[in-house]
């Protein structure tokens, strides 16, 4: 298990096992791009989220490009201090190109409304891959590392000041460790570019969980909810 400390020091290290990144200077940016979107042992330096946004389109670098309906890239406001981030896009999200559109995406926006977020304006939201991973099972290792850059991307692009992690798979693609949520969320961790981050339950597990009794799932998101609401309220 690690501890609050631990996970603190692996916030601050830098990743030693990230691909190499190609430099945008060397040759064109087209052909950068062509060779990054077709080789998941390829990085690349993107300028822009819209940059970040087209290549994600095009890319070929893992195996579940071969499945997808749409690249599911993001939603919300670019300019926004929150960034949601969650574990990959399912059939109604492969179906729209948006991610967060099915019934846990309906029910983050009750939550988010209910301390007047607005989630086409205050939020930025995404998913470890871009792509639906079939029947809706977690992404592999390999998925995830793939579509890296992309989300890299995103947090250094947006660079929100509050980043909320939804569920176990962006917990350990994130924070790289595998602690549960139970024991994580609520807390807010240091994250770069000076921001916090903080574990929350996935809105797809609060829908299997009913209760609104003390100490139940929905009641602990809603304690959750209210501190990034105080989060938030401190940083306008």
């Amino acid at each position: 298990m690690t501890n609050d400390s631990q996970l603190t020091m692996s916030l601050n290290r830098q990743d030693l096992d990230q691909p190499a990144s190609l430099d945008v200077c060397s040759t064109s940016s087209s052909e950068l791009i062509e060779r990054f979107v077709s080789d998941a042992t390829v990085g690349f330096n993107f300028q822009s989220i819209e940059q970040a946004s087209e290549a994600a389109l095009q890319c070929r670098r893992c195996g579940l490009c071969e499945t997808r309906t749409h690249v599911v890239f993001s939603r919300g406001n670019s300019d926004s201090k929150v960034m949601i981030i969650g574990e990959g896009p399912g059939q109604r999200e492969d179906e729209t190109g948006l991610p967060f559109v099915g019934k846990a995406g309906q029910l983050l926006d009750k939550i988010l409304a209910s301390v007047n977020i607005d989630q086409g304006q205050d939020v930025y939201i995404c998913n470890v891959v871009k792509c639906r991973p079939p029947q809706n099972r977690v992404p592999v290792r390999e998925e995830a590392d793939a579509c890296r850059p992309f989300l890299d991307a995103q947090i250094d692009l947006i660079m929100p000041k509050l980043v909320l992690l939804a569920g176990a798979t962006a917990v350990q693609a994130v924070l790289q460790v595998k602690d549960p949520i139970s024991r994580l969320r609520g807390k807010w961790f240091p994250f770069r570019n000076g921001a916090k981050v903080m574990p929350i339950f996935h809105p797809s597990y609060l829908l299997r969980n009913e209760s609104r009794e003390v100490g139940s799932p929905k009641w602990l998101m809603w304690q959750d909810i209210k501190e990034v609401r105080r989060a938030l309220d401190a940083l306008n």
